[in-house]
């Protein structure tokens, strides 16, 4: 991938999350859901790439948003042809809500080179580079954690997992709280959590449970960029989102995928905050018309991880 994308698709988070911003706490989600989608659209047309959305937010009908299929970019001369995982806003309720951890993400691959996942769920376990290749998905939370405590050195009585809070886990839930192992409960943002996961000091050390299966090929890519872990194995609500997996190229319903079943060769990823979370700091609002973004870009060839810290002025730019 070539590192100059990095910085420009930066940009586009940042537009993405300073758009998004405006509407944090106001408790309308879809105002600042397509407030985000708006303006990475409009940005991503200052930038010279073939791009495709490969993951999106839904299927060609359900446009405005940026769905499944959409061609983005200049593509001018010399464009570079790249598919795109993206999520404008990740973590739509935490924004409306004012809640920790929402963020705009994107993620780039040469073309082919993303699972085309379907817009259903999955089923996800993820780490850091110190437990890398201990965790598995078709063992238990018990043994999982057990691992990833062997893997950090501490007593499973200190290890944080983290995992939405939905009834489809109660179980799950059950099962951590019996092992003794601390437990961080997400409203939303999985992406965010994972990602957290190889942060030393977000206090985050394994992600557990079923969330997005798109957002988990974005988790994917990230952990790819910073040497950590990630499996998932697709759960269908029913017979329609298998037929469209199925039509997607998915032939294997019940497969589990590893990190590099879900994201091929060299990738990307830059996210921006929205809301303060473990990975990034929030939009701040600053005296006049500044407004100040926390944005990390990272690539897997490298393995070099930036933060980058901008400050906008909104009388000279507009999102």
């Amino acid at each position: 991938m070539d590192r100059n994308l990095a910085l420009e698709f930066v940009r586009i988070t940042e537009a993405a999350a300073l758009a998004s911003s405006r509407f944090m706490g106001r408790g309308n989600e879809k105002a600042a859901d397509q407030a985000a989608v708006d303006a990475m659209r409009r940005a991503f047309d200052s930038v010279n790439i073939d791009g495709t959305v490969v993951i999106g937010e839904g299927e060609r009908d359900e446009a405005p948003m940026l769905y499944i299929g959409e061609s983005v970019g200049k593509k001018g001369v010399d464009a570079i042809a790249v598919d795109i995982a993206l999520d404008p806003l990740e973590g739509t309720t935490i924004c409306a809500v004012g809640g920790e951890g929402a963020i705009s993400v994107i993620a780039a691959a040469e073309r082919g080179n993303f699972l085309h996942a379907p817009d259903t769920y999955m089923e996800k376990i993820a780490c850091g580079p110190a437990a890398r290749g201990k965790i598995n998905i078709e063992k238990t939370a018990t043994e999982n954690i057990r691992a990833v405590a062997a893997s950090l050195n501490k007593p499973v009585e200190h290890v944080t997992v983290v995992i939405l809070d939905r009834p489809r886990h109660e179980s799950l839930i059950a099962e951590v709280r019996e092992l003794g192992s601390r437990i961080r409960l997400i409203g939303d943002g999985d992406v965010s959590a994972g990602v957290a996961t190889c942060w030393d000091d977000s206090g985050i050390d394994l992600l557990l449970g079923i969330g997005g299966a798109p957002e988990g090929v974005i988790t994917a890519a990230a952990m790819k960029c910073m040497g950590g872990d990630f499996q998932g194995r697709l759960k269908f609500r029913n017979d329609e989102e298998k037929d469209r997996a199925t039509k997607m190229g998915i032939k294997d319903l019940n497969r589990t995928y590893r990190l590099d079943d879900l994201v091929k060769g060299h990738v990307l990823f830059c996210a921006t905050g929205i809301t303060d979370g473990p990975l990034l700091k929030g939009v701040r609002t600053l005296p006049n018309t500044h407004l100040s973004t926390h944005s990390v870009v990272m690539r897997s060839q490298t393995g070099t991880i930036r933060h980058i810290e901008a400050m906008h002025d909104l009388s000279r730019k507009a999102f």
